[in-house]
């Protein structure tokens, strides 16, 4: 399957290193004990994503975890705060030219268009 997924929640270290593998990454909410992501957009588009990434013959890509809610929400969060810059989840990076998607913009069309 071409869906990996980070540790949870993701390092930073980890993140950059998995990048040089992976056309795209996926900047998800951590998942809680039951396996539920907290963050609703997360979930309303993780269909959407396996759709994209999942199937055989899709592009590579990697779910990275964020964090739990409140290690989200700190300012601090290294993937707010490093290289990455991410404001908002769910996003999708495509590490070739750090284009984004994010939040509303993850949709079978726009997915469509960005892995083409």
């Amino acid at each position: 399957m071409p869906i990996h997924e980070s540790p949870d929640p993701a390092a930073p270290l980890w993140v950059t290193q998995s990048a040089a593998d992976s056309p795209y990454l996926i900047f998800y909410a951590s998942r809680d004990e039951s396996g539920r992501m907290w963050c609703p957009d997360c979930v309303r588009v993780e269909s959407l994503i396996q759709e994209a990434f999942g199937p055989a013959g899709r592009p590579p890509a990697t779910i990275v975890y964020v964090g739990q809610r409140p290690e989200w929400k700190t300012p601090s969060n290294p993937f707010r705060t490093s290289s990455w810059d991410v404001r908002s989840i769910p996003t999708v990076i495509r590490t070739r030219d750090g284009a984004r998607l994010v939040d509303e913009e993850i949709t079978q069309e726009g997915l469509a268009a960005f892995t083409a």
